[in-house]
């Protein structure tokens, strides 16, 4: 259904009429985020260049009840960011601005339309970091980090976005600009607002920690025969009480597809690799990486290398940055998933899940964040082939009720969107669902906040039992599913 001419003019007021877009060809650009599977056009685009503009085109939506998507860079993997047809994508790219650094008491404070990796280069001159790492760093922002609770291959030391978010100024889905804190009394509303996936409003100005750079890093690779193996060493490292900055580990066929692309020089006939990166005081480092080496070679590691220097070091990183775009040198299509088991099971959900890959007759490429057993397959396939992309999507919902089987969970860091949103009533109970709806509505009474995200819906999953119901919004979403 069009949205009233009277919405329209409204939100042109606010922004101006060359901040809406309209034309169709133009819509198309954010019709998905980078799960490509999921599509639906909004009805209008707006892009907001302050936090008082967000506001004000949020207390529209709230007053004629239309549905809108906030949208950072769109390069989220779980259909987070996909529009709701008849409604709008508010998109802050605009809202790009470092507002403050103050390195005395740790804080940047930044706007959401911010790139992850903008905030380091801020205050990298004066030897800080800003510790959460996603590989799309350089493009992914700091808004839709916060949505996510991003991750990335440093969070197994330094913990996710929530860990470094410290404040928020959060326009509600009411219209009402409100700042939540950590050290705001009462229920923790700040961690329940960071990994909500923009269903209870939209971040305009965030506050986040950044760290001193560690005197010493020292970036090890060790090349496994078997993914068995390097998940062996994984356990060991961890149950010497050592605690690396990352670990990283691809098969492969990854290996394979990161060659192709990027020529790290991986070691050849590598069935695995791990990447074991440690950081901290210089003593410390040089002893855990010596007990890390001695563990990668008591448990099969054919070849070990350190990097020298920060060249090499990069380029060691090089492919597990490169990882999910290179697969297009050896697949047309991939779906990744994102799923976590404990540590110590990742040898036999790996061997499952490539029992699976042999059962549904697709190949599927791993690599993840092996430290805190956060699992990414990518299930290859090919979209011009009759019923590849259905047994893809199927596949990779038999991955994530392996790893639910596996006493672990849904996602680590990509969120549940509307991709796993049918998988949520696997691991939650009926009661658990309804309480996640109660919270959401005293955020977004009317349900017009990324409606028919995160929470299974009718329309999307059929019925879920017990007391849990879907919001009518919800109930009437229009996503594609290509």
């Amino acid at each position: 259904m069009p949205l009233p001419r009277e919405f329209r003019e409204a939100v042109e007021r606010v922004v101006g009429a060359e901040a809406v877009i309209s034309e169709l060809d133009e819509l198309r650009t954010y019709e998905c985020d980078a799960l490509t599977g999921w599509r639906a056009i909004p009805e209008l685009v707006v892009l907001p260049e302050t936090a008082e503009q967000v506001r004000d085109v949020v207390a529209q939506c709230a007053a004629q009840r239309v549905p809108f998507v906030a949208r950072g860079a769109g390069t989220g993997l779980s259909g987070g960011a996909l529009p709701v047809a008849g409604g709008v994508v508010i998109s802050l790219a605009r809202l790009n601005r470092v507002l403050e650094i103050d390195l005395d008491r740790g804080i940047a404070v930044v706007e959401p339309g911010v790139t992850n990796l903008d905030v380091t280069r801020a205050v990298a001159a004066e030897g800080f970091f800003y510790a959460p790492d996603p590989s799309s760093q350089q493009v992914c922002t700091i808004g839709g980090n916060v949505a996510e609770n991003s991750g990335g291959a440093h969070c197994l030391k330094y913990g996710f976005t929530v860990h470094h978010v410290l404040a928020a100024d959060v326009v509600l889905p009411t219209g009402e600009l409100v700042t939540l804190a950590r050290d705001d009394d009462g229920p923790d509303l700040l961690g329940a607002f960071v990994g909500s996936e923009g269903t209870l409003g939209i971040a305009v100005r965030i506050t986040v920690g950044v760290l001193r750079e560690p005197e010493t890093v020292r970036t090890l690779l060790a090349a496994f025969a078997t993914t068995d193996a390097a998940g062996d060493a994984v356990s060991h490292v961890i149950a010497a009480g050592i605690l690396p900055a990352a670990i990283e580990m691809m098969d492969a066929l990854t290996l394979e597809a990161v060659e192709a692309a990027v020529a790290p020089g991986y070691p050849a006939g590598a069935g695995a690799v791990l990447i074991v990166e440690l950081d901290g005081p210089a003593a410390q480092v040089a002893g855990d990486s010596a007990a890390v080496e001695r563990i990668c070679r008591e448990q099969g590691a054919f070849e070990l290398r350190a990097a020298e220097d920060a060249a090499e070091r990069a380029r060691i990183w090089r492919g597990r940055k490169s990882s999910f775009a290179s697969m297009g040198r050896i697949s047309p299509s991939y779906y990744v998933q994102d799923g976590v088991v404990p540590r110590t099971r990742l040898p036999e959900v790996l061997r499952r899940i490539g029992e699976l890959g042999e059962e549904y007759g697709l190949r599927i490429a791993s690599v993840f964040h092996a430290g805190d057993g956060n699992l990414h397959p990518l299930v290859l396939y090919d979209e011009d082939v009759p019923g590849e992309p259905e047994r893809a999507e199927q596949l990779a919902t038999a991955i994530l009720d392996v790893c639910i089987d596996a006493g672990g969970s849904l996602t680590g860091e990509h969120g549940v969107g509307v991709d796993k949103a049918c998988s949520m009533p696997k691991l939650f109970g009926a009661d658990d669902l309804a309480v996640m709806a109660r919270l959401r509505g005293a955020f977004d009474p009317e349900g017009i906040a990324n409606p028919g995200k995160v929470l299974p819906t009718p329309r999307l999953c059929g019925e879920v039992p017990g007391p849990y119901r879907a919001h009518p919004l919800e109930r009437a979403g229009v996503a594609e599913r290509l």
